[in-house]
């Protein structure tokens, strides 16, 4: 299967690439003319990413692009409840491979806090969130079971976290897999990005994102939240 075979709602666009690397390679370049795009028009810019180990090249490639980085504020869509030094932090991950060099200039907002509990995490992140300027760039991922960010099928807080018109900016989620407890942005506050893109790869993912096309429960299928006109995907196999 390739994606040119699924079928899109009208104005979402593919792009194909025929490696991982010629993905990150063309996604960061994209990524840097929006921001760059964003700081002539308003004078700053705000991306906002997701974490895990796939988007590892493409930061690497972005945090080589030629920006303004002192200019940009830059979040995740998502994150582990674990500190920044744990090998599961998404913002660690951060730290290590995009804000390097030029980019360690970019305003980092972190929504992990080292509280009591989840809960007290995610009411912290959420009044941190409330000073984020409007989303210009979002990157979204997916997994197999079709979530994104860390809005998963089946967890608590899911419904009240996939409101279109909700007004709390991060929940407090439970994933599958460890490490379990996840903070995540909420469907409302990423839907207000005014460029979003879903990066996947390989023929799992695409068998994913076919499901997801094939019906319209956004609980069992969380990405589908995101599958309006205007989304961007970028796939290789």
């Amino acid at each position: 299967m390739a994606i040119s075979e699924l079928k899109l709602p009208q104005g979402v666009s593919a792009h194909e690439f025929k490696s991982p690397v010629l993905l990150a390679e063309g996604l960061a370049l994209a990524v840097a003319r929006q921001l760059s795009d964003a700081i002539a028009a308003q004078g700053a810019a705000t991306l906002v990413v997701s974490g895990g180990r796939s988007p590892v090249a493409f930061f690497q490639h972005l945090a080589k692009q030629a920006l303004d980085w002192s200019k940009v504020v830059v979040s995740l869509a998502d994150e582990r409840w674990v500190p920044i030094e744990h090998a599961d932090s998404n913002a660690g991950l951060l730290k290590r491979y995009l804000l390097q060099g030029p980019a360690a200039k970019a305003q980092f907002l972190s929504l992990y806090s080292a509280t009591a509990n989840l809960e007290q995490a995610a009411e912290q992140a959420d009044r941190l969130l409330a000073e984020l300027p409007p989303i210009d760039v979002l990157v979204l991922g997916m997994g197999d079971d079709g979530h994104t960010a860390s809005l998963f099928p089946n967890s608590p807080n899911l419904a009240e976290a996939l409101k279109a018109e909700g007004t709390r900016r991060c929940w407090p989620m439970l994933a599958p897999t460890v490490p379990r407890q996840r903070l995540t942005m909420s469907r409302a506050l990423l839907a207000s990005a005014k460029h979003t893109v879903l990066s996947i790869s390989g023929q799992s993912k695409l068998t994913t994102l076919n499901a997801a096309l094939a019906g319209d429960d956004v609980a069992a299928m969380p990405i589908r939240a995101f599958l309006q006109p205007t989304l961007e995907i970028y796939w290789c196999p």
